[in-house]
């Protein structure tokens, strides 16, 4: 295989979805058809359930909810696939909008009852920004849910996106009897008896007599055909050129727990979907089928992957070249030429060394404390990737340890979560009485963090809430930088030493900046936006 025809198979994507739509299941569901696993995994039911293979953590497995983005591959069809499965509750949305910089494009899941939900909403605007390509699932059509004109004009009037359907449902709930795929021309039947056993009839189209005796319902039918009809004359007509510009999102019905309409909507994807994309550099754009030097950033870090061993491991994103294992490359933040040596690629905690990678893959390296999220690794000349996306946090907490002798481990844990991005951590001024302040996006991230220092480092902590809602790092002259630290209050310093200003509301924060017109105060420690 050239170099060429390598990159040209991979496929990197990210699922994003709302909370409870089904998006693990769909997960689960793809791996299966690419023969990644033997048995899918049960997000919620009995304690003895067989749990998510991109759930490894402890706590996703009680709480039955994905709170970090896990990375899984697969073979199919003589693609590589590169699936990133990411959070969908709210409180780790930071993770997920990381996550979808590494993505080319990505997997919108709707709850066909529910439709668009809020944070389907927030991470569809992320993927907008990014111009990526999106396509749309409509999950859980075996049971009732809304028409499905009805979610088209939402997608349009909430998210500002047209559609087009690759298929379109026949029925719907308990009437739900198949999908007709619009492309290929032919009909899946669903059997709700045996969802799993599809039967898929070759069609000359709607029209053909061999539809009315698969589907023993007149009316139903009848319905479906004219549904189609208004649907041909008028609805949007599929344009592969708009559908890459993210302006197009071609729509997929049918239901992840039954397995039903997965595969079809897996091979479609395949086939439309890009191939590895550029990326904005510190030197200009990197195509990777033209730029052969290896390139790629870290966008992810995870600690304690493997507990007895941990360790921590840097997600890196290939952009361009060939990597292979043991290779040196350029670690451009720190200026230092790095050896990797042990390259891993994922099904989720699960893990092997690998010899070799191309741009799209998603591979796994050892760290011993060298990489922070955003860093670029590069062969050649050296140069940088544009920087990842950060967000202020919400809410603040004053963390200490219970047990003094744990202190060590305490420290140690912080530390790592703070590369991670899990959290942010903060230090007051003052020096008799320094205090540790963490700051996250979500208040389920504080539960998280009780629980990964208790199970992962042994760690007994103790928060206490503090009324703070905003966060802004400042900055300013030097003179009048020292005077805005003597007369301000609630002034803390992040990990790298810069002055951050809490505020417990707008009104503090709007009568700071009035007060201290020298100083610009900063939503994020990039000083790339002001409030």
């Amino acid at each position: 295989m050239t170099y060429t025809e390598a990159v040209q198979s991979r496929r990197t994507f990210a699922i994003i979805s709302h909370p409870d739509a089904g998006k693990t299941t769909l997960t689960e569901k793809l791996l299966l058809f690419g023969g990644a696993i033997r048995e899918a995994g049960s997000v919620k039911g009995k304690k003895t359930a067989k749990h998510a293979m991109s759930d490894w953590m402890d706590i996703e497995k009680q709480r039955g909810i994905s709170v970090t983005s896990s990375v899984l591959e697969f073979q199919y069809d003589g693609y590589h696939v590169n699936i990133l499965d990411t959070p969908g509750h709210e409180d780790f949305s930071e993770d997920t909008y990381r996550t979808l910089t590494a993505a080319d494009s990505a997997t919108m899941l709707i709850d066909a009852a529910k439709g668009v939900e809020a944070q389907t909403k927030k991470l569809f605007k992320v993927c907008k920004m990014r111009g990526i390509p999106i396509f749309t699932f409509m999950n859980k059509l075996d049971r009732q849910g809304r028409d499905p004109f009805e979610l088209m004009e939402e997608l349009e009037n909430l998210l500002g996106i047209r559609s087009y359907p690759m298929g379109w449902p026949i029925g719907m709930g308990q009437s739900f009897s198949g999908v007709y795929d619009r492309h290929e021309k032919r009909l899946e039947l669903y059997n709700p008896e045996n969802p799993k056993e599809i039967d898929v009839i070759q069609l000359e189209g709607p029209d053909d007599p061999k539809l009315d005796e698969a589907i023993n319902d007149p009316e139903l039918v009848a319905q479906f055909r004219e549904e189609l009809e208004l649907l041909d004359v008028a609805g949007d007509e599929f344009d592969l050129e708009l559908v890459a510009k993210g302006e197009l999102t071609p729509i997929f019905f049918g239901s992840a727990i039954s397995s039903f309409g997965v595969q079809t909507f897996l091979e479609h994807f395949l086939k439309l979907s890009p191939a590895p994309t550029p990326r904005e550099s510190s030197k200009g754009i990197i195509e990777p089928l033209t730029h052969k030097e290896f390139s790629g950033f870290i966008f992810k870090i995870q600690a304690n992957m493997n507990p007895a061993h941990r360790d921590r491991i840097a997600f890196l994103r290939i952009t361009s070249g060939k990597f292979e294992r043991g290779m040196a490359v350029k670690h451009v933040r720190i200026g230092k030429n790095i050896k990797l040596s042990q390259p891993t690629q994922f099904l989720a905690q699960n893990r092997s060394i690998i010899d070799e990678a191309y741009a799209g893959d998603i591979i796994g390296l050892f760290d011993p404390g060298n990489f922070r999220i955003g860093d670029t690794l590069v062969e050649g000349d050296s140069f940088e990737f544009a920087e990842m996306p950060h967000f202020s946090p919400e809410f603040f907490s004053a963390i200490t340890v219970k047990e003094a002798l744990k202190h060590k481990s305490f420290e140690k844990g912080l530390h790592q979560l703070t590369e991670e991005g899990a959290i942010q951590l903060f230090k007051t001024f003052n020096r008799f009485n320094e205090q540790q302040i963490v700051g996250v996006v979500g208040v389920l991230q504080f539960e998280v963090l009780e629980h990964r220092l208790k199970h992962e480092y042994h760690v007994d902590i103790q928060l206490e809430r503090l009324p703070f809602s905003l966060a802004r790092w400042a900055e300013g002259p030097a003179e009048a930088l020292e005077a805005f630290k003597k007369a301000q209050r609630n002034l803390v310093t992040d990990r790298d030493g810069r002055i951050v200003v809490l505020f417990e509301n707008d009104f503090q924060m709007r009568t700071a900046t009035e007060k201290y017109p020298d100083i610009t105060f900063y939503e994020n420690s990039f000083f790339r936006s002001t409030i």
